[in-house]
């Protein structure tokens, strides 16, 4: 009896799936991989630029370095398992629940989010809103069907391979980063008022900014009311630099003028302003992201730094 049931077992277990279904599961797999992968490759490529996306939605700024890094493994590793059939299935699960919590946390910071962009992919712009939820269940859905339909995961050797090769790829970019951060190569000079300004002498603060931006007026403000000392604050505008003058006239703040915004930010690249540097004998000491502009910390490192009193 038991072996007339040993091959009805074999034959209705979890593995069995008609053709069709097999297919759909791959090929939903596929696609979810692809874009899993190109999303956390970007990531991953880009640590400081993540963290300050990640800002941006909302993370704290103590948060966002290793949140980024988080988001940018998990995406990795779902894109990698759901490549291979043998743990397809593990993938798509965790797919799902990546999925879930972004909607979820989408949802509830929808007010304060709402027209931002969500910068989940490197060539797709895709904003906070309807469509978001909507493209986010269509992911939701083949995530769904690669799991549903996709044999039982068992290759949880290879799994662990493939996390402890994500990991390292990850910190591997992190030490990139901050040996890129450390050893940026500034210009000797940069146009400043008109005049040449040597950037590698004394402290010098490059702030950048847009003359449009509210958040780049709070901290200008904030910035005038510090004693500098001898150090020099230059501001650069990343758009509509013939406002930089009317800028500094509202917010009060002291500071020379540069063209350079273009040229220095190649070599401090950042997504949003506003953004600041602070050099010290041509070396970057510290940079700053706009969320880590907004307390006193910022200040409290500038003193450090010497670039306040």
């Amino acid at each position: 009896m038991s072996a007339t049931l040993e091959p009805l077992e074999a034959v209705e277990g979890p593995r069995c799936f008609s053709q069709w279904k097999r297919r759909a599961a791959a090929a939903s797999a596929f696609v979810l991989a692809v874009l899993f992968l190109a999303s956390g490759l970007w990531k991953v490529s880009d640590l400081d630029g993540t963290s300050q996306r990640m800002v941006q939605s909302l993370i704290p700024v103590s948060l966002s370095m290793p949140a980024a890094a988080a988001v940018a493994i998990c995406e990795i590793f779902a894109g990698l398992l759901l490549l291979f059939p043998k743990t397809r299935r593990w993938g798509a699960w965790l797919a799902s629940l990546m999925l879930l919590a972004f909607m979820i946390y989408i949802g509830a910071l929808y007010d304060r989010l709402l027209g931002e962009d969500c910068n989940c992919f490197p060539w797709i712009q895709r904003v906070v809103g309807p469509g978001f939820f909507i493209g986010d269940a269509a992911m939701l859905l083949l995530a769904a069907v690669a799991a549903l339909w996709s044999s039982q995961s068992t290759a949880w050797r290879l799994a662990c391979a493939l996390l402890l090769g994500v990991a390292a790829l990850t910190a591997g970019s992190y030490a990139v980063t901050l040996i890129q951060r450390s050893n940026a190569d500034v210009p000797d000079y940069a146009t400043v008022d008109g005049k040449p300004l040597n950037l590698r002498q004394g402290h010098i603060l490059l702030y950048f900014f847009d003359p449009e931006c509210s958040h780049c007026y709070t901290v200008a403000r904030e910035m005038s009311k510090q004693d500098w000392g001898a150090a020099r604050v230059v501001v650069l505008a990343t758009r509509e630099p013939q406002f930089t003058q009317s800028f500094l006239d509202d917010t009060g703040l002291r500071a020379g003028i540069s063209p350079d915004a273009a040229t220095l930010r190649k070599i401090f690249p950042f997504t949003d302003p506003p953004y600041a540097v602070a050099l010290h004998h041509g070396k970057a000491a510290a940079l700053f992201n706009s969320g880590q502009m907004e307390g006193e910390s910022y200040y409290e490192a500038l003193r450090r730094l010497g670039h306040i009193q």
